[in-house]
């Protein structure tokens, strides 16, 4: 999907250099919702399964030992096929 950018599974090491293991988490149950990247977004999934659609109808997933940034201005549906635990962080 334009502008969504997955590495999966990042070393270990690449993740407690950038900081990454020390922001702060969010937790979400299997669930699905609309929502809108008013600032860019990187997160690290430690747990969960989620399928992002776009407003044209492109998909794709994501999950655990993902890290994926989210680009500022971005519209989409979250539907979470497994619960989600992950390291985030804004702007």
């Amino acid at each position: 999907m334009a502008g969504i950018n997955i590495t999966r599974h990042p070393p270990l090491e690449d993740l407690k250099k950038r900081g990454i293991l020390s922001w702060p988490i969010w937790e979400k149950e299997v669930s699905r919702f609309d929502w809108y990247y008013d600032e860019p977004e990187e997160c690290y999934f430690l747990e969960g399964k989620v399928v992002v659609e776009s407003k044209d109808g492109s998909k794709v997933e994501f999950g655990k030992g993902d890290l994926v940034k989210f680009p500022q201005g971005l519209a989409c549906v979250w539907d979470i096929k497994e619960p989600v635990r992950k390291h985030y962080n804004f702007g």
